[in-house]
Order: structure tokens, then C-alpha cells, then sequence
């Protein structure tokens, strides 16, 4: 009986550690996310400035009169 109590508890102090080890990793991947999310955020403004911009595309210029 004293065997598989120590075997139960060495089991849940891998289970343990297992948990603390997987918790660390969402952590460190929400800060990635949340970067990441912040960034994308910036290149959206960059976007939406750019297409409000008065300059037409190369494509719908007409070409200069040398040509």
C-alpha cells in the first residue's frame, strides 16, 4: 500500500510540473499575441491612411505623353 501511495505522489508531482511547465508556455504565447495584435493594429492605421490617399495607383495613371 506505502508503494503505490509514493507512486501516486511522485505521478503528481510530474503532473504537477507538467501543468506549471504548459501554463508558462500560454503565458508566453498571449504576449506574442498580444504584440502581435498590436502591430497589426498599426499596419490597419498605416492601411486606412494610405488608402485615403489622393494619389491614384500607378496602374490607373495614364502614361505620360513620351510614350
Amino acid at each position: 500500500m506505502e508503494s503505490r501511495i509514493v507512486d501516486l505522489e511522485i505521478r503528481l508531482t510530474h503532473l504537477e510540473a507538467s501543468l506549471e511547465e504548459l501554463t508558462h508556455g500560454v503565458l508566453r504565447q498571449e504576449r506574442v499575441m498580444r504584440h502581435l495584435t498590436a502591430e497589426l493594429e498599426e499596419v490597419r492605421m498605416i492601411l486606412r491612411e494610405l488608402v485615403g490617399s489622393p494619389v491614384l495607383p500607378a496602374s490607373h495613371e495614364t502614361p505620360p505623353p513620351h510614350y
